[in-house]
């Protein structure tokens, strides 16, 4: 496991044992002949609380990689892309308590399930390690900022974030 103490001002942990999906921030391991996927601790962060799940294909229906799958309704929000083809299956309690996913991101917050159209050890293996996965958030605003200081680090985000605080509305 790849603890990471201060990212944007909280405690990450990239688990070691599954795959990741770099580009959007998601953790994918072999559960039930298929590959679960959700959202890893530091993508949570960036993303903000998450309020709401919603499906944008059916269960059980074949998807292609890079097809948005769902929609995170959170501080920014987000569209959730399959990394892999295949058929798929949603954990459906996510749309009645979305708190679920931060409860519990490693586990019972796990968001969809995809049967791959191929070889299962193939599919899992395109994904990154977490080794891998943590070098590429070096260059993400947790790093960047790790004390979580409000308004950001980079000079364009606390210039905007000055003059904010200074308007008299």
């Amino acid at each position: 496991m790849i603890v990471v103490n201060k990212f944007l001002g909280q405690r990450v942990e990239i688990l070691d044992d599954r795959r990741y999906h770099t580009a959007q921030g998601i953790w994918g391991r072999v559960a039930d002949r298929a590959i679960e996927f959700g959202f890893a601790q530091p993508s949570l962060v960036l993303s903000g609380v998450i309020t709401g799940m919603d499906w944008l294909a059916d269960e059980g229906e074949m998807v292609s990689a890079g097809e948005a799958v769902a929609f995170a309704i959170a501080g920014k929000p987000k569209y959730i892309d399959t990394p892999i083809a295949g058929t798929i299956c949603f954990n459906q309690t996510l749309r009645e308590n979305p708190q679920q996913i931060a409860d519990d991101p490693y586990g019972s917050g796990w968001i969809f399930r995809i049967k791959p159209a191929g070889d299962i050890d193939i599919a899992y293996k395109a994904l990154e390690k977490a080794e891998d996965y943590f070098e590429r958030l070096k260059g993400t605003e947790g790093f960047k900022n790790p004390e979580g200081i409000e308004g950001g680090v980079s000079g364009m985000c606390k210039a905007v974030y000055s003059s904010i605080r200074q308007q008299k509305i």
